[in-house]
């Protein structure tokens, strides 16, 4: 069994910082726009919810072969949360397999702070037993391709929801 707790990443420009409850009131305004639901469905949460939320995640998973990492980007110069990024890890028979995932709000895209959080994260999970990480994109959705690739993960044929999944062996 791998049980992972986030850690602190830093990166250039970005702090990646533990997802506290704390946080929901500042990420309900960072996540605002309706337009970031267009591949994954929903609609923006109200900080109250996003606090509940986020005090269920860093609670960590009822299934002790699983592990929920999850953060909020930071960017240093301007003082202020940008996004999220969370892996769930889970073991297997080889060590454990990484699924990220990545969220920034609309003001801050275009500016490649995904792709730096992703490549940051990737960097922490090879501190790690973790031999695979995964992610799952919506056909359509070319930004998150382009975090994607930046964070050296390529597509393949498999399908998930819709979804394809994307990896890069570690």
């Amino acid at each position: 069994m791998i049980t992972l707790r986030p850690e602190t990443i830093r990166t250039e420009r970005l702090t990646v910082l533990p997802l506290q409850a704390g946080h929901a009131e500042e990420m309900a305004t960072v996540l605002s726009d309706p337009g970031l639901h267009t591949f994954i469905g929903g609609a923006p949460d109200t900080a109250e919810a996003l606090r509940a939320r986020y005090e269920r995640w860093a609670a960590g998973s009822p299934d002790p072969a699983e592990s929920w990492c999850n953060w909020v980007i930071s960017l240093r110069g301007a003082a202020c949360l940008t996004g999220t990024l969370q892996a769930t890890i889970t073991a297997d028979d080889r060590g454990a397999t990484g699924e990220i995932a990545w969220v920034v709000g609309t003001p801050w895209q275009r500016r490649g702070i995904a792709a730096e959080a992703a490549r940051g994260l990737v960097a922490w999970l090879r501190t790690h037993p973790v031999h695979t990480v995964v992610a799952h994109i919506h056909p359509d959705h070319t930004a998150s391709a382009a975090v994607a690739t930046a964070a050296g993960l390529s597509p393949t044929d498999q399908w998930h929801d819709g979804e394809i999944r994307w990896q890069l062996v570690l």
